[in-house]
């Protein structure tokens, strides 16, 4: 990934925030990242890590890849062009997505974290990947704040 941050733009208006700094989700180096959903309110940003801790809660279960909206939508945001080079940096990430981590699903099923995991698993052949879903989606973090104006 590139070293400034990149928002991804998701079908459902949502997006999520990618950063080269890294941060530990269960002892394990990530990205740091933030999932965006334009809103009345404003741009409301989930932090990744707050909702992986939420969803320890939540009970795991396989879901069948074809119910992943975002397979079939564009891959890349407004701020970051799809060169090769973009190409190779997103098949690594996949190759190193570690599908002992089930994604997060929000209320409406859109993915608020694990789409490398997902594409990964696609790539593999698999028909389902685990998950746990949202009921109900949690508070966001932030409101009305861009990207390059949350900590990272």
């Amino acid at each position: 990934m590139l070293c400034a941050p990149q928002l991804k733009r998701d079908p459902l208006g949502g997006s999520r925030l990618d950063a080269s700094s890294s941060a530990t989700r269960i002892g394990s180096p990530v990205r740091k990242q933030y999932y965006f959903q334009p809103s009345s309110r404003g741009l409301l940003a989930w932090d990744v890590d707050r909702l992986v801790q939420l969803a320890n809660k939540l009970p795991r279960k396989q879901i069948p890849l074809s119910r992943i909206r975002e397979l079939d939508e564009v891959w890349h945001g407004d701020d970051e062009l799809p060169t090769w080079r973009a190409i190779i940096e997103h098949m690594t990430l996949i190759d190193e997505a570690d599908l002992s981590f089930p994604i997060i699903l929000s209320s409406n099923g859109a993915v608020m974290d694990g789409m490398h995991r997902v594409a990964k698993a696609t790539r593999e052949g698999r028909k389902e990947i685990a998950a746990v879903q949202f009921d109900h989606d949690p508070e966001p973090d932030h409101v009305g704040l861009g990207p390059k104006d949350l900590p990272y």
